[in-house]
């Protein structure tokens, strides 16, 4: 879903409900979006493309590489350093908001990370079911679509479908976790290493990782002309 398609698709959200509540609380308040504030910012935004003080195409731009390239790259950094240093994947595992840190990543809304590995026998995903709580120092801003209430409802009940919704058909012997944000915690897949990448370089496997196999709605894949070979 691109930021274009929010409002109305937002819209319809709100209206068909909140959808699966867990138990964990929050310290902060939830509700259906579109929130008033995010209609407060996209009257503002529509004032000043009137006005021609902004354009557009750039906003889209800008928000584009904030939400799949600077804030994501963080996290990419960090998954290949797990994977390139046995030692930092343990502590990454073990006590992650420090090891993150260690790559010069923290602050604000990753205060408590917990890293959640995915192998072949097991397949993470992350979801709030309440609101959109999520890491913006490794991953940036969050998709539309992670904010939406159909993942945040359908994430719990039917992981598997919603997965095949985002082209990942797992085996059905592959059991799927699914970890819940709350206000104090945020959560960081460390995606499976995908093959023949042994001699990639940590920059190199840093460039395959994307932000959905962070989340976990997708595996990381070696491009398909070999590019990064």
């Amino acid at each position: 879903m691109t930021r274009r398609g929010f409002v109305s698709a937002a819209g319809a959200a709100a209206t068909a409900g909140q959808g699966h509540a867990s138990e964990h609380k929050h310290d902060h308040s939830h509700q259906a979006v579109p929130s008033d504030l995010t209609l407060r910012v996209k009257a503002l935004e529509s004032l000043l493309v009137e006005k021609g003080l902004v354009d557009r195409a750039a906003l889209d731009a800008l928000v584009d590489t904030y939400e799949h390239k600077v804030g994501p790259r963080n996290g990419a950094r960090v998954v290949a350093r797990a994977w390139t240093d046995p030692a930092y994947k343990r502590r990454l595992l073990i006590d992650p908001t420090p090891a993150i840190a260690e790559l010069g990543y923290g602050g604000q809304q990753g205060e408590y990370m917990v890293v959640v590995e995915n192998t072949p026998q097991v397949h993470n995903v992350v979801v709030c079911t309440l609101c959109s709580c999520y890491p913006w120092p490794v991953l940036g801003l969050p998709p539309v679509w992670y904010k939406s209430a159909p993942y945040r409802s359908r994430a719990v009940i039917d992981p598997r479908g919603v997965l095949r919704e985002f082209g990942l058909d797992l085996p059905a012997d592959v059991e799927v976790r699914v970890w819940d944000s709350t206000a104090e915690i945020r959560y960081l897949v460390l995606p499976e290493r995908p093959a023949a990448t042994e001699k990639f370089s940590e920059d190199q496997l840093a460039a395959l990782v994307t932000r959905d196999a962070m989340i976990g709605v997708a595996k990381v894949m070696l491009p398909p002309d070999g590019a990064n070979a």
